[in-house]
């Protein structure tokens, strides 16, 4: 598995995912029309957004219907010979801090077609480092308190966990956990 820069040849296997009821949102239960519509209307600007260093994309819509303004972000794909899922870094430029509306700075998902393959832990590892050439000294990772697997990924990455919180509704509510990984950079 690598990690790769979604490109044109590639939006095939992406909607395929999509189509079979997989989301890169982690909030999002069930099928995603949405995202197919996103990519579907307008492909070059889909891309265009998945390599966004400044956020000048359009605000996101949370799951319960808030629009907040874009953060600047980097999306790559994890990529077998086919779409195996995703994973982006995403920052406040001069800050470490993210809006409560941000759960952290890096987010993943696998297919579940891919799962149980390593591919979470080869891509996070993989994406440290772009997290790192942004500047900064650590990245913040959340997941479901109860989503054992997606904790072991972190850990295998260094994280370490530093809060036990309640999710905003406005991303999905319930019981939850914020890791650090720390980049070898200078703290902020």
């Amino acid at each position: 598995m690598e990690l790769i820069r979604p490109r044109t040849e590639h939006l095939d296997g992406y909607l395929d995912a999509l189509r079979r009821g997989w989301s890169p949102n982690t909030e999002h239960v069930g099928f995603d029309q949405a995202e197919i519509d996103r990519v579907v209307g307008d492909p070059d600007r889909f891309l265009e957004l998945c390599d966004d260093p400044e956020g000048r994309g359009d605000p996101i819509e949370l799951a319960d219907g808030t629009r907040v303004p874009r953060l600047p972000g980097l999306t790559r794909w994890m990529w077998d010979g086919e779409f195996a899922g995703s994973i982006n870094v995403r920052w406040r430029p001069g800050t470490t801090d993210l809006p409560p509306t941000c759960l952290g700075h890096i987010g993943y998902a696998v297919v579940p077609w891919k799962r149980r393959r390593g591919y979470a832990s080869a891509a996070l590892a993989a994406v440290l480092p772009l997290a790192a050439a942004q500047g900064l000294p650590f990245v913040e990772i959340t997941t479901d308190e109860a989503n054992v697997a997606s904790q072991r990924v972190i850990e295998a990455a260094g994280g370490v966990p530093i809060e036990r919180f309640t999710k905003l509704e406005s991303s999905g509510g319930g019981p939850a956990v914020r890791f650090r990984v720390d980049l070898g950079g200078p703290a902020a």
